[in-house]
């Protein structure tokens, strides 16, 4: 049997230093909601990201999140917009399709429109 080495990558180095058109002093506030309020959020098609870079590292980051879930049972934050305002909640992901990212009780959160997990 071969074993393969594969390099861990730290996930907070996922987290991007810039998102939009933020300067380097300007904070951006995620307002707080529960897993079971997202059901009912509306979710605009365009995409919150234009860097193909932070594109990836977003998908990086959630499937580390999502091993760390099925592993560890962790909870870890995303970071979202839906057609209002920023958003974030706390949560463990239970899957990852094509284009969604799947918590528990069927809610779900389009990719496109996470900003980034840690």
């Amino acid at each position: 049997m071969e074993f393969q080495l594969i390099e861990f990558i730290e996930p907070s180095s996922f987290i991007p230093k810039r998102i939009d058109s933020m300067t380097e002093n300007s904070t951006t506030f995620y307002e707080p909601i529960e897993k079971e309020d997202i059901y009912f959020l509306e979710f605009p098609k365009n995409d919150v990201l234009e860097d193909k870079s932070l594109k990836r590292k977003r998908i990086a980051g959630l499937s580390i999140g999502l091993a760390l879930g099925n592993i560890q049972q962790s909870k870890i934050k995303i970071y979202f917009e839906d057609n209002t305002s920023k958003k974030v909640v706390e949560t463990t992901i239970w899957d990852i399709s094509n284009d969604q990212v799947i918590l528990k009780k069927d809610v779900a959160i389009p990719i496109n429109r996470i900003y980034y997990s840690q």
